[in-house]
């Protein structure tokens, strides 16, 4: 009787086509258009899912226009003296 010889499959070799890349730190970033995950977000806010607290503490990098954009609209919504 023959043995069979099994191998583990790792996925595919070609390091190009995954969409999750690993940092230094051995973190998981994707890179997604803020589209796509705003509409996402603001209904979590809105309904007030506990599971947003989990990342209260995450950095989040932005565009520097965007950012420059937040601060402004932050500045600009204060309410008036």
């Amino acid at each position: 009787m023959a043995r069979s010889h099994l191998r583990v499959y790792y996925g595919p070799q070609n390091e190009a086509t995954a969409a999750v890349t690993k940092t230094q730190n051995t973190r998981d970033e994707v890179t997604v258009p803020l589209g796509e995950i705003l509409p996402l977000l603001a209904d979590a806010v809105r309904n007030e899912r506990t599971w947003l607290r989990d990342f209260d503490n995450d950095d989040v990098t932005i565009s520097t226009d965007l950012y420059e954009v937040i601060l402004a609209y932050q500045h600009y919504r204060r309410p008036s003296a």
